[in-house]
């Protein structure tokens, strides 16, 4: 039995914000997220998707932008622990697909690495998780280069299968 679930986070820039990593790798440069936790939109998309594919919750469940503990989080950590969960479930990472969308910075330079940070949180080998860098043509908010978004789908595979 195979399941697929989608997920999906967006980010603004701001002054005040974190410094910005995407799928566990910070990317050079000044610009900054405002997020509750480290605001790793890649970690984010993922995290929801492998949830939802499970059937067992969603990011803001496990972990509430409410909740002090999770100021500053780790997003790379948030992502460990809901495939901890997706395990306890009975089921394991198959694969995933990521696209980053984004004017000014580039996921191609990046690739390898995020596509090996991912990987060893979702306890999968690196060629079963892509990452792609898209912009929006300089359309709406991302377009006008005030934030960034991932888009990401995972399906899962039967632990025992």
């Amino acid at each position: 039995m195979i399941r697929v679930g989608v997920g999906y986070d967006s980010h603004r820039f701001g002054a005040d914000g974190h410094p910005l990593v995407v799928a566990g790798v910070r990317l050079p440069g000044d610009a900054r997220v405002v997020a509750h936790s480290d605001g790793d939109v890649a970690a984010h998309a993922v995290t929801d998707a492998v949830l939802g594919a499970a059937g067992i919750g969603d990011i803001g469940e496990l972990f509430p932008n409410t909740a002090a503990e999770n100021a500053g989080r780790d997003s790379m950590e948030m992502l460990r622990l809901a495939v901890g969960r997706v395990r306890d479930a009975g089921w394991r990472v198959a694969n995933v697909d990521v696209a980053v969308v984004c004017e000014r910075h580039r996921v191609g330079p990046h690739r390898a690495a995020m596509r090996a940070r991912l990987a060893e949180a979702l306890g999968c080998a690196p060629d079963a998780v892509f990452v792609k860098g898209k912009t929006n043509e300089g359309l709406g908010w991302i377009g006008a280069g005030e934030g960034l978004a991932a888009h990401a789908v995972a399906a899962l595979a039967r632990a025992d299968g």
